[in-house]
């Protein structure tokens, strides 16, 4: 996409989801992007639409006609909405010809998940899953070295917020979804798209509950290393945090920090660009959504029929 003096256009990309995820990283990450046109927000309550797409000087859309009005304004469309509102939204984007910057999960049943990548992929559209470490310059240059150096034999990766703990008071935590779904499906994705580069696949997983929604798994990959993961959204304060650590024949690697989750959200944006420019899929596409979800159903299941 060029424009008459030769140098690329900017991407024209919608916004669809006006929540606390939209107003906080996705908006502002897309409004200042130096290769990105934010085309528009969509809504389902018009007065948020009107105020987030104010703030970021744009349109706002809401309605069944206002999803077309913006597909049909956007190159390609971001979401910040609930996965198995997301999923319908974004079959109905590819066939309209826009590439997909979804947030995770991109479904929380297979079918919908399927349907996601059957899309993208029968309309040729570009499609990245915005799992955080994926992107964030810090974590995905060590994602890559630990994959390069190989040789690992264990993982172990821990992922508690204390989002449901006494006093909480995040906007975060009004999430319906969220509530019922718990950490294995809001931060699982996230440990799960970090172990699954570095050890391979997984090819066997057992899966149990933990206190309030903490779940416990335990992988074996395709390189044949073993991984532990614990999930969870109820800690209380003290013992929340995020560790992820390799070991192997050269030792242990952790994993970084990373500078929050508008940083992590451009290099997404920077990612489908590419996508887009080359042709080539992105690693974290909705193939790679689609097999996150399969994943996570799979724990669901075990867990609890334990």
């Amino acid at each position: 996409m060029d424009s008459p003096a030769g140098t690329t256009a900017p991407l024209r990309i919608g916004l669809l989801g006006t929540g606390p995820w939209a107003h906080n990283t996705q908006a502002p990450a897309l409004a200042a992007h130096p290769g990105v046109e934010l085309s528009g927000v969509w809504g389902r309550r018009a007065e948020a639409a009107e105020a987030l797409a104010a703030a970021h000087g744009t349109h706002a859309y809401t309605g069944e006609e206002g999803v077309d009005a913006l597909l049909e304004a956007s190159d390609a469309v971001a979401f910040a909405l609930p996965p198995d509102v997301q999923a319908p939204l974004a079959v109905r984007a590819a066939e309209a010809g826009c590439h997909l910057l979804m947030d995770k999960p991109v479904a929380t049943t297979v079918e919908g998940a399927r349907a996601v990548a059957g899309a993208a992929e029968k309309a040729g559209v570009a499609s990245v899953v915005f799992c955080t470490l994926r992107f964030a310059p810090e974590t995905s240059a060590w994602i890559a070295e630990q994959a390069a150096v190989g040789g690992w034999f264990t993982a172990r990766a821990q992922w508690l917020g204390s989002l449901y703990a006494a006093g909480s008071t995040s906007a975060y935590a009004d999430s319906p979804w969220r509530r019922e779904k718990g950490g294995l499906w809001d931060v699982g994705p996230h440990a799960l798209s970090v172990l699954i580069p570095v050890l391979g696949d997984v090819e066997h997983l057992t899966a149990a509950r933990g206190p309030a929604d903490t779940t416990h798994l335990i992988l074996r990959h395709a390189s044949g290393a073993s991984s532990t993961v614990t999930l969870g959204l109820s800690a209380p304060p003290g013992a929340a945090g995020v560790e992820i650590e390799f070991r192997g024949e050269r030792g242990t690697a952790s994993v970084p920090g990373w500078d929050g989750a508008e940083t992590a959200f451009r290099g997404a944006v920077d990612a489908l660009a590419e996508a887009v420019r080359t042709g080539v899929p992105h690693a974290c596409d909705a193939r790679f959504g689609l097999h996150l979800t399969e994943l996570l159903v799979a724990a669901e299941t075990q867990a609890q029929a334990g």
